[in-house]
């Protein structure tokens, strides 16, 4: 079998920012690096699960929410994927994921889609770590600009 691109990509160079991981046709899939990987400290699992949640909620609520195709976490607990048509400026996939963890830095109520009939792990959540990590990455992605998402050579 052919190495995927993603395996293709130094993780040893990675730094918390969104990249562009690869781009199919009008689908362009981001890599939203909130970790350093490999580097011992990995997104909690309730955690990510509460923070997919409210991420998922935040874009397909947007204004962008027509070319949004894909919100969800990496399996390596480093991250998450954000897939959306190209049919927006990659200012604006920055921008709103700006306003997405700044929403999900300040949200206070019931998680959408967490509810037992509603998902499928419905006891594993945890605001105030989504929060913390959401809190965190708002200051990394303060001055974050288009240069910046290309993966460091």
């Amino acid at each position: 079998m052919e190495r995927i691109a993603s395996f293709s990509v130094n993780h040893d160079k990675l730094k918390k920012g969104i990249y562009i991981s690869r781009i199919d046709g009008d689908v362009i899939s981001y890599d939203i690096r909130m970790k350093k990987p490999n580097g011992g400290d990995y997104l909690p699992v309730e955690a990510m699960h509460t923070f997919e949640h409210l991420f998922a909620t935040y874009a397909r609520n947007s204004e962008f929410s027509d070319s949004v195709i894909y919100v969800g976490p990496m399996g390596c607990r480093t991250g998450f994927y954000l897939l959306m048509r190209d049919v927006v400026k990659k200012q604006d996939v920055i921008d709103m994921v700006r306003g997405a963890f700044s929403f999900i830095s300040e949200f206070d109520g019931v998680i959408p889609g967490s509810k037992k009939e509603e998902c499928g792990n419905y006891l594993e959540h945890d605001l105030d770590g989504a929060k913390k990590v959401a809190k965190d990455m708002c200051e990394v992605l303060v001055n974050w600009t288009e240069e910046k998402m290309k993966y460091e050579e």
